[in-house]
């Protein structure tokens, strides 16, 4: 059980689980891309009208999570087939990302206003969230990160074929760690933008942002941890469990606040409303992060 086994020594006895590290990382790609097209498809509906350039991200997401979901299949008996399908995928899903982050820049830009203006804070808080879309982008180099074997475990070289290796500066347990603090900042900024139409009026709504600058920290210093101690690894699966806590308790409330009277439920609410799918990104970063506490191990073919 590797680190996570440090943190709880009674899973020691737990000799191997019926998934490895990076085939859980995969599988939380494919699920990633499924919901993310979901997410999309109410975002885009608040307008009323989706344009092409909208469909890109609803209709690629539940396709990438398919085509994921297949080359886990594949890999079971040809791991280098598979390994192509999932890596050309997850470099689709990063250019679907940085693209959607353009328009929406675009669309958070006044090009006729004042020199100096055409650029603001308000004009942040209220476009389409220009980070959102990086969330392709993430799943992808978390997805190729997994796609790649590396042999011998934790020694940063991947095998790209038979005869090809990349030798990586540091362990790709670092590198997950990095990308899961990376990814929680992301999720931090985009819930600071959303909750500061609120103006923060809220208390509790400093939670997730505090839980966020939590979670970010400890998961990128101990992605600068070559070896890190009981007591580091412990911290870091605290943050984690933090995050799947307040964001499990963060959708709760958005669904309870898109209900109305008797708890009625009105689906032009939950479209325009609170968007109950978007605190889940807290948990899907700290579920992504306890995987990476797994063994890195993985059967090569």
């Amino acid at each position: 059980m590797y680190h996570l086994a440090t943190v709880f020594p009674p899973l020691r006895r737990i000799r191997r689980l019926p998934l490895s590290r990076d085939q859980l990382m995969l599988l939380m790609a494919a699920t990633n891309e499924i919901f993310l097209g979901i997410d999309i498809y109410l975002a885009h509906s608040i307008s009323g009208t989706i344009t092409p350039n909208e469909w890109i991200p609803i209709i690629f997401g539940p396709v990438a999570g398919g085509l994921l979901l297949l080359a886990g299949v594949i890999a079971l008996r040809r791991r280098p087939l598979a390994t192509v399908i999932a890596t050309v995928t997850l470099l689709a899903s990063i250019g679907v990302g940085l693209l959607g982050a353009y328009f929406h820049v675009v669309r958070a830009i006044l090009p006729s206003g004042p020199p100096g203006q055409q650029v603001s804070i308000n004009l942040l808080v209220w476009a389409p969230p220009i980070l959102g879309p990086l969330t392709f982008s993430l799943v992808g180099l978390l997805g190729i990160s997994a796609a790649w074997v590396e042999n011998p475990p934790d020694s940063g070289v991947l095998l790209l074929s038979r005869r090809r290796r990349l030798h990586l500066p540091y362990s790709k347990t670092q590198a997950y760690f990095f990308m899961v603090g990376m990814g929680t900042l992301a999720t931090l900024i985009s819930s600071v933008l959303d909750h500061a139409r609120a103006n923060f009026e809220n208390p509790w709504l400093w939670v997730p942002t505090a839980a966020g600058i939590f979670g970010t920290v400890v998961a990128v210093t101990l992605g600068a941890i070559e070896r890190p101690t009981r007591a580091d690894l412990i911290t870091y699966t605290a943050a984690m469990l933090l995050l799947i806590v307040v964001g499990v308790t963060g959708s709760v409330l958005h669904v309870n606040a898109n209900l109305v009277a008797q708890s009625t439920f009105v689906p032009e609410r939950f479209i325009r409303g609170a968007p109950f799918l978007a605190p889940l990104l807290f948990s899907n970063m700290g579920a992504l992060g306890l995987i990476a506490l797994l063994d890195p191990a993985e059967p090569i073919s």
